[in-house]
């Protein structure tokens, strides 16, 4: 798979972005040491200033890729959804029976990620780190309904949608596959920050994985209408 990915171009948004980061090494810099010191301090404490000095370059020159830091995060989670939907096809590609399409569509979006060593300047598995710390941020502002106007979120919704889809082969009559679907996708995320914070409401661990859970939720959710 990852021989695969490599050969792939992400795409996002032109909207997104002033210049296309991965256009120019700057660019690239921009977004590797942006997942690191997001990562490392947090996307509040995080400014296009602090972002300059760690590479070595004028914060003006990281406003003529990104028109403010949000933008930049919603770059960042555009890029990993549009990863993350190479990898669904991928894993559900060529696969007849729809259970075993829709358990390795809920592994995908649930596991935990490696990186992937062939895009150097993108850690996957740091990303991931963000993406469970940071991702209801680029959803929850006011400016929600116009950036899903101006398209912000299709990669988003795309990879919802390709496992409402699975959803429908697994139980044509279940009424709730996009709220199961959305559950389940935004719901890892939860879980796996509340197994590394908040560890005594959540029964995921280091054991028992967020993966396995949406696995049984799925499995018995759908098995009541069959």
């Amino acid at each position: 798979m990852n021989t695969i990915l490599s050969s792939l171009k992400i795409k996002v948004n032109a909207k997104i972005y002033v210049k296309d980061p991965e256009t120019s090494a700057l660019g690239k810099r921009i977004l590797k040491n942006s997942i690191l010191l997001i990562d490392e301090i947090g996307f509040e404490n995080f400014t296009f200033k602090k972002l300059g000095e760690r590479i070595g370059s004028n914060e003006s020159s990281i406003y003529r890729y990104f028109e403010n830091k949000h933008k930049l995060l919603v770059y960042l989670s555009s890029w990993y959804w549009s990863w993350m939907e190479y990898k669904l096809v991928l894993a559900t590609a060529n696969i007849i029976d729809p259970k075993e399409k829709l358990n390795n569509a809920i592994r995908i979006v649930t596991e935990k990620i490696v990186d992937d060593q062939n895009t150097d300047h993108i850690n996957e598995s740091i990303m991931n780190k963000i993406i469970i710390a940071e991702f209801t941020k680029t959803l929850h502002t006011k400016e929600i309904d116009e950036e899903n106007k101006e398209g912000y979120f299709l990669i988003y919704k795309s990879v919802i949608n390709r496992i409402v889809s699975i959803v429908n082969e697994v139980d044509p009559k279940y009424l709730f596959a996009k709220s199961l679907t959305s559950t389940i996708v935004e719901g890892s995320l939860h879980q796996h920050f509340l197994t590394e914070h908040l560890k005594t409401i959540t029964d995921c661990n280091e054991v028992v994985t967020a993966t396995q859970f949406y696995l049984n939720l799925a499995e018995n959710v759908l098995s009541q209408n069959q």
